[in-house]
């Protein structure tokens, strides 16, 4: 029997729409997975066993589908040192308690959060994380997102015969091609890209820094921000897209996390800071990302989960950073 690479595990299986989201995607991508329902307060210990014995086995990424107090993904990463993906289901106001229960986790039991209902993101993210290591599957991930870009221009065509106004100029900018980055990849690019979009976000990134150091993870921190530097940006994304993952640090509308991972197939880590309405509407912008490009949310301020969330991700494929890391989540949690 196979060993499955990412396990789903529903707290409810009401939450069956969303986990079929995610199984649709991984068969696209042609990934293992397993399949379970535990509720992280009502079979608490079948959580336990669950997790650890998968883990123990060799699966990978864990999903985590919850609503209402969604406190399951939680659970998850309490017993595990894999990545663990959490996926808020609108069961009462809007999934926004969902949403904060999965992504508001302390230090070091990181979950990295998707949008509410995004079973779909889920699992791209998952993918992007297994083709870290696995060249087969970042190619799936490269076609799914060709997919993307097709269902786009197909809507817009769509449309545009749609609409038979008077004035309605339907052949203007119809032959324009548009330009796609040429990508020069630098040979010192390391494994973790952190860029933060303000200078104001660099006490956050240097805890990130700190813990990517103490998992002896090698890394390079930037600030550069897509709005004001947007041409500077693409070019600089050209470059440094040979990365393993990228930690995007920024408040407000969180354009930085957005714009990497439009410019990127790899991992994208964001860490919503708290410059206006207590970091809300970065959250909110963060995690909530559409179909196709998602973007892994920490909590507020949280870098520190940011840097743990890498070093799952790179511990799947390397001993060393998985023992440190290891130490850090079991041995000294209160660094």
């Amino acid at each position: 029997m196979m060993i499955p690479k990412v396990m789903i595990i529903l707290g409810s299986a009401s939450d069956k729409d969303i986990a079929m989201k995610s199984i649709k995607i991984l068969e696209k991508l042609q990934i293992p997975y397993s399949l379970k329902v535990a509720s992280a307060h009502r079979t608490h210990d079948k959580v336990k066993k669950l997790v650890k014995d998968a883990t123990d086995k060799g699966v990978e990424v864990f999903i985590g589908i919850a609503g209402l107090a969604a406190h399951l993904p939680g659970a998850i990463a309490a017993y595990t040192h894999r990545p663990v993906i959490g996926v808020p289901v609108d069961g009462a106001v809007g999934g926004l308690d969902a949403l904060y229960a999965c992504v508001q986790m302390p230090f070091p039991t990181a979950v990295t959060t998707v949008g509410i209902n995004r079973g779909d993101n889920a699992a791209i993210l998952a993918g992007e994380i297994i083709a870290s290591y696995d060249e087969k599957v970042g190619q799936n991930i490269s076609d799914l997102r060709v997919e993307y870009q097709e269902k786009v221009e197909a809507g817009e065509k769509e449309l545009i015969e749609s609409i038979e106004g008077e004035y309605f100029q339907k052949d203007f900018l119809e032959e324009e091609k548009y330009e796609k980055i040429e990508f020069e990849e630098l040979d010192d690019t390391p494994d973790v890209m952190i860029l933060a979009g303000s200078y104001s976000d660099m006490e956050i990134a240097k805890n990130v820094a700190i813990l990517l150091e103490r998992m002896r993870i090698n890394y390079k921190l930037d600030y550069i921000s897509p709005i004001r530097h947007a041409k500077d940006f693409e070019s600089y994304m050209s470059k440094r897209n040979n990365a393993k993952i990228f930690i995007a640090i920024s408040g407000l509308s969180a354009l930085v996390a957005g714009s990497v991972v439009a410019l990127t197939e790899k991992p994208v880590i964001g860490v919503p800071c708290s410059k206006k309405l207590n970091g809300q509407d970065a959250l909110l912008t963060m995690a909530n990302m559409p179909p196709g490009v998602p973007v892994g949310t920490v909590g507020i301020d949280n870098g520190r989960n940011a840097a743990i969330v890498a070093g799952e991700i790179l511990a799947i494929s390397n001993k060393e950073i998985e023992e440190n890391l290891k130490w850090i989540k079991y041995k000294n949690a209160d660094l």
